[in-house]
């Protein structure tokens, strides 16, 4: 399956791929629809997105194979891919079935060894990205652990490194203690930081954009943001402060608030088609290296 990149951070704000794929994943995923690039230009204006740049990401989205195009006169139409809808599918999951805490881990790590030559700088980068995106931190040199069961060889299938990893999964013993092995691997601090400037930038009254409907576009993409490098460590040995579980009531306070208004907006203005029934499902072409190139989505 295809993989999310490295959005920018909250300060610099999401980029218009990160806020186009929002927006498909809300209001288009799973419906048999292409949407008009007016209507998309439209969504994005709301949350400061010019034009051009709306116009350039719907065609580098097209180029990477996460959108295809259906001309009906003289307007175009985008619609998801089977590789956009994965991208999309994994986010809405991350977000309303996984949540933001880990409250029944069973103990078990998932453990991906690694021996790479110091000239395939690439490669390393690949899989290190590769590694992060499926939650895993480096314990040591060459040695990267997850909590719980995580399917390494999906997750690094493509990547083509398979002689050169060993994948293991197993409990932690004494004298090692599973605390030490969060502290190591994972920087709990700098995630609880991200959790906190969360929870500071949308308590504060005015939060969001000034239609319901962008707001909801910035809503999702930020939080989509944290729970997506968050690599759901057991809530049991992290801080009793832990602010993910706030965050989380927060997140879901504001977007049943904005969801009713934001349809409705959304409703007025998409432009959509049916799409033809002979494409959906279609192989798309791509480099299936979206998250170790760093450049797509979200």
């Amino acid at each position: 399956m295809p993989y999310p990149d490295q959005v920018n951070s909250p300060e610099s704000g999401p980029r218009p791929q990160s806020l186009m794929l929002t927006f498909l994943g809300i209001h288009v995923l799973g419906r048999g629809l292409a949407v008009s690039s007016g209507s998309v230009i439209d969504v994005l204006g709301r949350v400061g997105v010019t034009e051009e740049a709306a116009r350039s990401t719907l065609t580098r989205m097209v180029g990477r194979g996460l959108l295809e195009r259906h001309r009906q006169g003289r307007k175009m139409y985008f619609a998801l891919t089977p590789r956009a809808a994965s991208v999309l599918q994994d986010g809405h999951d991350r977000v309303w079935r996984r949540g933001a805490a880990n409250l029944d881990w069973d103990g078990q790590w998932t453990l991906v060894g690694f021996s790479l030559p110091e000239a395939w700088r690439r490669e390393r980068h690949d899989l290190r990205s590769r590694l992060t995106w499926g939650g895993f931190g480096p314990l040591q040199s060459g040695l990267w652990v997850a909590p719980g069961a995580v399917d390494a060889a999906a997750l690094l299938a493509d990547l083509g490194l398979d002689a050169h990893l060993r994948v293991f999964r197993g409990t932690v013993l004494k004298p090692t203690e599973v605390s030490a092995v969060v502290e190591t691997a994972f920087d709990t601090a700098a995630i609880a930081a991200e959790y906190r400037a969360f929870l500071e930038r949308w308590s504060k009254p005015g939060a969001g954009a000034r239609d319901a409907l962008g707001s909801q576009l910035l809503l999702h993409t930020d939080w989509l943001e944290l729970v997506r490098h968050d690599p759901h460590l057991p809530a049991e040995h992290l801080p009793a402060d832990w602010p993910a579980i706030r965050a989380q009531e927060l997140f879901h306070t504001l977007s049943q608030g904005y969801d009713e208004q934001a349809r409705r907006e959304a409703e007025q203005v998409l432009d959509t088609i049916p799409v033809p029934t002979a494409t959906r499902g279609r192989p798309s072409e791509g480099t299936g290296r979206e998250t170790a190139e760093g450049v797509s989505p979200p």
